[in-house]
């Protein structure tokens, strides 16, 4: 907190970077870039040699229907062995067996400077590594981008950035990852802006931009300059009359984003609360994911992995809107059994997936009630996969662009814009955050109600009080009174807690205490006056904002 503290005095070194110095920084960003494209690169190679290795096949592509072959017990027993390396793993290295992910790195991109964990983080880049090559139901994308936050962490240590320019890294090492991730360069650097950092600072956007492209470069390089879904025929929109259909659509698909959340957060809640009264290790956990998954896969095949074969089966129009419903229930199920079953990876790509079935069952509906006022039931395919992946990450702007990018679709730009805003205005109503910082938020920790209220944590009552021996302290004998009166504060308190007391009472300052470890009375510490606590949240709200505004 100390640094997060530091960092926000101004610094007109890291904010405004003028002439060479600047010049320097956008070299660092394109080395970062560099570093988290081949990172994006390697993560996704990695997990194609080893689903190859493991379910026998050459062709990744097609696993699916691949599996589909396979013996049921081989197909039982992969995901679950894969959950108990990840249970292994995860209790070795973690003290909470939870795999980090794309909120830990927002969290830390607001009240650490940008530093990540680095030894837990490692070891979650490597469970989610097995998950996904086991046949565990998430994405790639959530895990790459964490571990690109570890980079930029490390590279911010190495030259003691100060948190500015440690956001500004972090925030280049994103949008590298997801552009490399989706061959997508313009949303990976709104990604990093409108998720990660939260802000179109414009002192950010250029080194993030140079590292957007850099990431994009190594894609391009490995794995050629083509998009991730290839559409079939046209895309037209019959504008006049199909319009009120693609509203509805971003309201079916709003629905379909929040019944995904909450299926996640409450089998999530479901399994700690049955983990701790069967009192069963972390260690197993994710293998009873993993058993369940490869369960869920002998009828269902379209859950294992990142599901990108199914996706596009969805935006060619390649299932009927039967399956495309029955695909969307299996599908939302399966990801909340791999998240709740702290098996790993991320929620991007299980939100295109569902996203894209949830559209297409749409389509097939409405073409089919009216023929003669609609365009193709693919577009609609095209659009949900936005509209349930822009209410799940609560990134409209960044998941509209990357739609574009992922099919290089660009006639289209209407319909998805519409179902997208319909979708996250709708789902911001009913779950009033994205994903990730409800993720967050579930920690107690408030981000999504904005520095003003989140700054407050970051504020010890420790290194803000007055101890007896300074210079304008408060009175001993009226601390001590006041104590009697419960007028106090703990020493491990922070200004959330602190401030409202001021609000209750009244008083010009509060005693600080220490609860004594022999005989539990109440110790006196020093004392915390409002207008010192005020001071110093001022100041950290006209940093903020000054660093949002530059």
């Amino acid at each position: 907190m100390a640094a997060r503290r530091a960092s926000l005095r101004h610094d007109d070194s890291s904010t405004f970077l003028p002439g060479r110095r600047q010049l320097w920084f956008w070299l660092l960003a394109l080395v970062i870039g560099i570093f988290a494209g081949l990172a994006a690169m390697g993560f996704r190679l990695a997990i194609d040699g080893l689903q190859s290795a493991l379910y026998g096949t050459d062709d990744v592509s097609l696993l699916h229907s691949y599996v589909a072959t396979l013996a049921w017990y081989w197909i039982l027993l992969i995901p679950a062995a894969g959950g108990l390396v990840v249970g292994a793993i995860m209790m070795r290295f973690t003290k909470d067996g939870q795999v980090r992910s794309v909120a830990d790195v927002i969290e830390a991109a607001a009240l650490r400077d940008a530093r990540i964990e680095r030894g837990p983080g490692i070891a979650s880049f490597v469970a989610s590594w097995i998950t996904l090559s086991t046949g565990g139901s998430s994405g790639r994308e959530g895990p790459v981008v964490h571990f690109a936050a570890l980079i930029s962490s490390w590279i911010a240590d190495r030259i003691k950035a100060d948190g500015i320019t440690g956001r500004d890294l972090l925030g280049c090492a994103v949008a590298a990852a997801v552009s490399a991730s989706f061959n997508a360069p313009i949303a990976g650097a709104l990604f990093a802006l409108e998720v990660i950092l939260r802000h179109f600072a414009l002192h950010a956007f250029a080194p993030i931009v140079i590292a957007s492209a850099a990431g994009t470069v190594i894609n391009r390089l490995a794995f050629g300059d083509v998009t991730e879904f290839r559409l079939n025929g046209t895309t037209t929109v019959e504008f006049y009359l199909e319009l009120p259909a693609f509203l509805i659509l971003g309201l079916v698909c709003g629905l379909v984003a929040v019944a995904m959340m909450r299926a996640i957060f409450y089998s999530d809640d479901l399994a700690t609360a049955a983990q701790k009264r069967l009192n069963v290790p972390h260690m197993l956990r994710p293998a009873a994911a993993g058993l369940l998954l490869g369960a869920l896969a002998i009828g269902f095949p379209h859950i294992i992995g990142v599901g990108y074969e199914t996706t596009s089966l969805a935006l060619t129009g390649g299932l009927g809107a039967r399956e495309a419903i029955v695909f969307v229930v299996i599908k939302v199920v399966a990801v909340a059994i791999t998240l709740a079953g702290r098996m790993g990876g991320g929620v991007f790509s299980p939100s295109l997936m569902v996203g894209a079935l949830t559209g297409l069952a749409f389509g097939l509906i409405a073409t089919g009630a009216f023929p003669n006022q609609s365009g193709s039931h693919t577009l609609y395919a095209l659009a949900g996969m936005g509209a349930v992946a822009a209410a799940v990450l609560g990134a409209p702007i960044s998941t509209t662009l990357i739609v574009f990018e992922l099919t290089g679709d660009w006639q289209t730009g209407l319909a998805v814009m519409v179902s997208v805003s319909m979708s996250t205005a709708l789902a911001s109503r009913i779950v009033h955050r994205s994903f990730f910082l409800s993720q967050i938020e579930r920690r107690n920790v408030h981000l999504a109600a904005g520095p003003q209220a989140y700054l407050l944590c970051m504020f010890r009552v420790a290194g803000l009080m007055r101890k007896p021996t300074d210079l304008g302290a408060a009175d001993s004998e009226t601390c001590l009174s006041m104590i009697e009166k419960g007028l106090s504060v703990n020493e491990t308190a922070t200004l959330e807690t602190a401030l409202p007391r001021f609000e209750e009472t009244g008083v010009a300052f509060l005693p600080v205490v220490r609860r004594a470890s022999e005989t539990g009375a109440l110790e006196l510490q020093g004392a915390l006056f409002h207008v010192d606590a005020l001071k110093a949240y001022n100041r950290a709200l006209a940093a903020t904002a000054e660093e949002e505004h530059s």
